[in-house]
Parts: structure tokens; C-alpha cells; sequence
């Protein structure tokens, strides 16, 4: 593909990537550049980069634009109140139908997030925000085909739509088409470098070919760019832990965790964060920093080499101490699990 976002996902989500990353990478459930794919395409009623343009006056609507506040602050069930509240014509127009829609996708009610954004296009027609969230849901409940064709279908309304082509990269990501997510990626790029969504992407995608140097630096630049997103929290976390910084994954995943406790999976990702951070678990940091097989390489060459030079002494004592080493990579990392959950 060319620069152009025609063309199937695939259809078949268990597909091997096009270069054959470890794409298991790319399904880390802390990976959630779109967590919000309505926040990011501007705010209802607006016309912020040609991505949310559509019926109602916003700023005349004061019970949506409280809702949107809430919305924007990551506060859905706050938003959903301030919907309860809309009432005729105004509850059915395109930006009722936007931030509902957004905050049960935030809420993860993502089959209701789908229904209410496929009753929101069937009401005010293809609009590139409403088929993101709609998108962004199907994605999330592995529907991948369905996912596309709403993407594409709002790519068809403004090709140069940044937020959806980042979407869709994402959606590439989960099916392990890494050439093609790299693609739509730098075409978001040429059209605006500095959407901090391009940057989560570029570190994802850095990250699912195993160039974890350069995710960390995507990571760090999105970081930078908004210390407070607990998006760029998470994947500042699970690029640290790709490169084995163990303390610097935790502070992330705390943070972001703490930011959005009522997400399950991220609570639970922090939660192994500090279980990796204790001090208890200082010995193993080199299994998660260079590999259990490396490590295991060079503990073997390490006897042997004692042996051959007639170490015999040495080359037992060294094994003894690897015997000791593996029975405690075995027994401390549950132990320490159980008193960390005990706290």
C-alpha cells in the first residue's frame, strides 16, 4: 500500500506480521493510544483539524458541553449524568450521540458503545468522529472486519482525517500487519507530525519490530509532550519494561494506574509492575533485561569455559550458585506476588 488505506486488515486477526515481529507485543493490554477516539478528534460541533465537523450549535448547548468537560477530564460516568439530563431534540443530535457513545467506550461497555454510535450514524449520517468511536469499539470486541470498514467508511469522508489513520494503524497493530500500521502512521505524520497519537504509534509500532531503543524514545518524546496522559503513562511503562527498566515501568504504571483505577487491566499491570520492582526480585532484573535464554547462554558458557581451563573447583561452585539462582527465580516471584496483594 502506497499511502493509501484501501485494502483489508485481513480478516483473519491470528495472521502472522508482514516481517515477523513478536506481535504478542502489539496486543499488551496497557496499549491504548485511542483509550478516548472521541477526545481526540476535537470537540463536538467543532471543526478542529477538518475531523469533527456536524450538526448542533455546541456552545449553545450547555449540558453537552458539560458533559464534553467531563469527558475530556476522563471522567465518563460523569459525563453519562449530564447526558440523563438532555432531553428532547438535543438528546439526538450528532454530539449527544458522539459523547455517549464515548464515555461507555471509555467505561469499556463497548457493545453499547457500538449501539449507540451505529444509532448516532444511522440518525446524522457518516461522520468521521461517531465512526471512530464506532470503529475504536468493534476493535475492541475483535471484530476486526467491522472495525475496518467503519474506518475506512470515515476515511472515505476526509482522507486526511489524522485520528483515524491513527486508529486504523492500531487496528493493523492488533492484527499484525506492522508494514502496513508503519504506513498509515507516517501518512498521519505528513499530514501532522506533532498528534501526540502519531508518537504513541510510532513507539507501538517501534516497539512490535522489536526496536525497543527507539520506542523508548517515541515513549519519552509523547511523555514530554503531556506527562499527565495516562495514555502516554502506560506506553512509557510497557516500553520500559521491553528494555528491562523495571523501576521505570512502575513509576509509569502507577501513575497511570492511579490516574484510572477503574481500569481492571491497567490496575492489574501495575500491580505486577511493583511485584517486579521489589527488592526481593533485584537478582532476576537480568532475565527480564537481556532474556532467560541469554542469560541461561552465558551461565553454561561460563562453566564450561571454567572447565576447560581446568577451574574444576570454580566451574562447580559456579554451577551450585546457577542451581540456586533457578530455584529462586522459581519460588521468589510467587512468593513475593502473594505478599504484595496481601498489603
Amino acid at each position: 500500500m502506497d499511502g493509501s488505506t484501501d485494502g483489508p486488515v485481513g480478516g483473519h486477526p491470528d495472521e502472522p506480521a508482514d516481517h515477523g515481529p513478536d506481535t504478542s507485543r502489539s496486543n499488551h493490554p496497557t496499549n491504548h493510544p485511542d483509550s478516548n477516539p472521541a477526545t481526540n478528534a476535537g470537540s463536538p460541533g467543532s471543526h478542529r483539524d477538518g475531523t469533527a465537523g456536524g450538526p448542533g450549535a455546541f456552545h449553545h448547548a450547555q449540558p453537552l458541553a458539560l458533559a464534553w468537560h467531563w469527558l475530556q477530564i476522563q471522567r465518563p460516568d460523569r459525563a453519562l449524568d449530564e447526558l440523563s439530563r438532555v432531553h428532547g431534540d438535543l438528546a439526538v443530535t450528532r454530539d449527544a450521540f458522539l459523547i455517549r457513545s464515548a464515555a461507555l467506550y471509555e467505561l469499556e461497555r463497548y457493545p453499547e458503545a457500538c449501539a449507540t454510535a451505529e444509532t448516532g450514524l444511522g440518525q446524522v449520517g457518516p461522520d468521521p468522529a461517531l465512526l471512530g468511536v464506532f470503529g475504536s469499539a468493534l476493535r475492541s470486541l475483535g471484530r476486526y472486519e467491522e472495525a475496518e470498514r467503519a474506518l475506512l467508511d470515515g476515511l472515505a469522508v476526509d482522507p486526511t482525517d489524522v485520528r483515524l489513520l491513527c486508529l486504523y494503524a492500531r487496528l493493523c497493530l492488533d492484527v499484525g500487519q506492522v508494514d502496513k500500521a508503519e504506513r498509515l502512521v507516517e501518512l498521519a505524520a505528513s499530514h501532522d507530525p506533532r498528534e501526540e497519537m502519531v508518537t504513541r504509534l510510532r513507539g507501538l509500532v517501534a516497539y512490535a519490530r522489536g526496536r525497543d531503543r527507539e520506542a523508548l524514545a517515541h515513549g519519552r518524546e509523547a511523555l514530554a509532550a503531556d506527562p499527565d496522559d495516562i495514555d502516554n503513562r502506560a506506553l512509557f511503562g510497557l516500553l520500559a519494561a521491553g528494555r528491562g527498566d523495571v523501576d521505570g515501568a512502575h513509576r509509569s504504571f502507577r501513575v497511570a494506574a492511579a490516574s484510572d483505577p477503574g481500569n481492571a487491566e491497567l490496575v492489574e499491570v501495575a500491580r505486577e509492575a511493583r511485584v517486579a520492582a521489589h527488592p526481593l526480585l533485584v537478582p532476576l532484573r537480568p532475565l527480564s533485561r537481556f532474556g532467560p535464554m541469554q542469560v541461561w547462554i552465558a551461565a553454561v558458557a561460563l562453566m564450561f569455559g571454567l572447565r576447560a581451563l581446568g577451574q574444576d573447583v570454580l566451574g562447580l561452585t559456579v554451577a551450585l550458585v546457577w542451581l540456586v539462582y533457578c530455584v529462586y527465580s522459581w519460588v521468589a516471584p510467587p512468593l513475593v506476588r502473594r505478599l504484595v496483594r496481601h498489603r
